[in-house]
C-alpha cells in the first residue's frame, strides 16, 4: 500500500511541477514592466503570419509558449508597437477565435489578413487598409479550370474556401461551381488540393505567391479581371481589427498607418516571402528527421501540454465524478423538508450532467473562456480556463459511471451494512466504493484516452496542444501526410501506454475478493450475516 502511495505522490508531484513551469512560461511577460500590445492572429498563414521556433528576422513571442510569430502581419504589428511605446505578444488563435478574443478583451488587435466585411463591421471596428488584394482560384495545372477565361468556365467545380471568410461566399459569383464545406485553414485547403478532393480554393494573390514558392505545380485564376465578377472595393482590403469603443487606439493605429508609404509595405511583403518557412528538407535528409529537427521541440511542448490536460482534467473529473455519485446515490430522506432539499440537489446535478454531456468541449471552452472575459472582465490563463473545462466536462461523464458502479453493487451489502448500524457514508467508504471504482476503473482509462484526443478541440482558446501544433507544422512544411502520420504516431503511442499502465493498476487492486477480511475489519463473527459472502 505504501509503495502504491508513493507511486501516486510521485505522479502527482510530476503535473504539479509541469503545471508550475507552464505558469512560468506564461508569466515571464506578463511581468514585464513594458507595456504589452497583444496581438491576435492564427501564426499559420504565411507569408502573411506562421510560427517559427527562433527569434530569427526579427520574430516575435508568442504568448504562453517559447515560440515566436513573424510574417508580414508581425513586420507591421512591429511598427505599432514601437510607434506606441508597447512590446508586441502574438496571441496564437484559430481564425473562428480573432473575434470573441478581441471582443471579450484577450487581445488588443488583429492583424491576421482580416478583410473588412460588413457582418464583421458589426461586432468590430477596423482601421485603414495596409493592403489591398486580387482574389484568385487556386488550381493544378493539369486541372481543366486552370485555362479558365470566365465565370461560366467554372461549372462543375469543386470550390471551397476558409470558414468564416469573404472568399467562400465569392464561389457563389462562379456560375455552376460547387461549394465543397468551408475548411478551417489554408494548410488543410492546400492538402485537399494535392489529394484532388477538391479542384480548387479561392483566395487572394499573396496567397498563390506563397504556396508558389513551394508546389511549382500549381496556377492561379484572376477572378477580378473576368466579366461579370464583381466584389466591393473594401473586401479587397486588408484591415486592423480594433474593439468597438476603443475609438483611442482606433485613431493610433490609423495615424500609424497612414505614415507607410507602399514601397514599405512592398518591401514588408517581399521579405516575409523570402523569409517563410521553407518545405524542402536537406539534401539527402529522412523526411521524418527533417521534421523532428525543425519542430521537434514545438511537438514536444504539444504533446506534454496535451498529456497535462488529460491527467489533470481526468484526475480532477474523477473526484467530481465521484462526488456527484455519491450524492445521488443518496437514499431518499423521511423527513419532508430534506426530501425537497435532496430533490433540488438532485435536479441541479442532472442539469449540469445533462448540459456538459449534451454540448461540444470546443463550445464549452469558447463560452467559458471568452465568455467571463467579456460579461465579468475576468481574465482567466488558457491552460487554467482548459484545465477547469476538461476538468468539468469530464467530471459529467464520469458521474454517471461512478453512480452506476454504485448502483450495481448488490443490494444485500447495502442491507447488511445497514442491520449493522453503519451510516450511509459509512457504507461508501468502506465497503461500496472500493468495489464500485474497481468496476469502472476501464470507463475511467477510456475516459482518460477519450481526453488525450479530445483537448484538440481547446486550439479555439489559443491552447497550442498536439493536434494544434501539428497542423502549424504541416501548413509550414506542406508536408501533410507525413506530418500527421507522425502526430498519428504520437497519439497511438499515449493512449497505448495509458491503457496498458491502468490495465497493470486494475490488475493490482483486483486481488483475492476476500470479504471474509471485510468481515473482520467491521468485527463480524460470520460475513454471512452481513451479507459480505464471497463472490464465485
Amino acid at each position: 500500500m505504501k509503495s502504491k502511495t508513493k507511486w501516486l505522490t510521485a505522479l502527482l508531484l510530476l503535473v504539479f511541477g509541469f503545471i508550475v513551469n507552464t505558469h512560468l512560461t506564461t508569466s515571464v511577460e506578463a511581468a514585464s514592466k513594458e507595456p504589452v500590445l497583444k496581438v491576435g492572429m492564427e501564426a499559420n498563414y504565411p507569408p502573411y503570419n506562421w510560427t517559427q521556433t527562433t527569434n530569427a528576422h526579427g520574430a516575435v513571442p508568442i504568448d504562453g509558449s517559447k515560440q515566436y510569430a513573424n510574417g508580414y502581419d508581425v513586420q507591421i504589428a512591429k511598427i505599432i508597437g514601437k510607434r506606441l511605446h508597447r512590446k508586441v505578444v502574438v496571441e496564437k488563435t484559430e481564425w473562428d477565435g480573432l473575434l470573441p478574443a478581441l471582443t471579450s478583451g484577450k487581445i488588443d488587435l488583429i492583424i491576421a489578413g482580416m478583410s473588412p466585411t460588413p457582418d464583421r463591421r458589426k461586432a468590430i471596428n477596423f482601421s485603414q487598409p495596409y493592403r489591398k488584394s486580387t482574389f484568385v482560384v487556386i488550381t493544378n495545372k493539369d486541372s481543366k479550370y486552370a485555362k479558365a477565361k470566365t465565370i461560366n468556365d467554372f461549372d462543375g467545380a469543386k470550390l471551397t474556401a476558409q470558414q468564416g471568410t469573404l472568399h467562400y461566399d465569392l464561389i457563389k459569383e462562379l456560375k455552376g461551381a460547387k461549394h465543397q464545406p468551408a475548411m478551417r485553414s489554408f494548410s488543410a485547403m492546400r492538402q485537399s488540393l494535392t489529394s484532388g478532393t477538391i479542384d480548387g480554393y479561392v483566395a487572394e494573390d499573396i496567397e498563390y505567391t506563397s504556396y508558389k514558392a513551394v508546389n511549382p505545380n500549381i496556377v492561379a485564376v484572376n477572378l477580378n479581371k473576368m466579366s461579370g465578377f464583381h466584389v466591393d472595393a473594401d473586401d479587397s482590403e486588408t484591415s486592423i481589427g480594433v474593439k468597438k469603443g476603443n475609438t483611442q487606439l482606433l485613431n493610433e493605429v490609423n495615424s500609424i498607418l497612414s505614415t507607410i508609404s507602399n514601397k514599405k509595405r512592398d518591401q514588408l511583403m517581399n521579405a516575409a516571402i523570402r523569409e517563410q518557412p521553407q518545405a524542402a528538407p536537406a539534401k539527402h535528409e529522412n523526411w521524418f528527421i527533417s521534421i523532428m529537427r525543425r519542430y521537434g521541440n514545438m511537438i514536444l511542448g504539444g504533446v506534454g501540454m496535451t498529456l497535462l490536460l488529460a491527467l489533470v482534467g481526468t484526475i480532477v473529473g474523477f473526484f467530481i465524478g465521484l462526488l456527484v455519485g455519491i450524492i445521488r446515490t443518496i437514499p431518499t430522506p423521511k423527513s419532508t423538508g430534506k426530501r425537497w432539499f435532496m430533490k433540488v440537489i438532485d435536479w441541479i446535478l442532472a442539469i449540469y450532467i445533462e448540459v456538459f454531456r449534451g454540448t461540444p468541449m470546443m463550445v464549452q471552452a469558447a463560452v467559458f473562456y471568452y465568455g467571463i472575459a467579456q460579461l465579468w472582465h475576468i481574465n482567466l490563463n488558457r491552460t487554467v480556463a482548459a484545465l477547469i473545462i476538461v476538468s468539468i466536462n469530464t467530471g459529467a461523464y464520469l458521474s454517471e459511471i461512478i453512480r452506476g458502479g454504485i448502483n450495481a453493487t448488490p443490494k444485500g451489502q447495502f442491507e447488511a451494512a445497514q442491520a449493522l448500524g453503519m451510516k450511509h457514508s459509512q457504507q461508501m467508504w468502506q465497503i461500496i466504493l472500493p468495489q464500485a471504482i474497481r468496476n469502472c476503473l476501464p470507463s475511467i482509462t477510456n475516459e482518460f484516452i477519450v481526453n488525450i484526443k479530445d483537448t484538440s478541440v481547446l486550439s479555439i482558446i489559443s491552447v497550442s496542444e498536439l493536434f494544434f501544433v501539428g497542423t502549424t507544422v504541416a501548413s509550414q512544411t506542406f508536408q501533410f501526410f507525413q506530418t500527421y502520420l507522425i502526430i498519428s504516431a504520437i497519439y497511438l503511442l499515449l493512449t497505448f501506454s495509458i491503457t496498458r499502465i491502468f490495465n497493470f493498476i486494475e490488475k493490482k487492486l483486483e486481488g483475492p475478493r476476500n470479504y471474509n477480511l471485510m468481515a473482520n475489519q467491521i468485527q463480524l463473527a460470520d460475513p454471512k450475516e452481513a451479507g459480505l459472502e464471497h463472490e464465485q
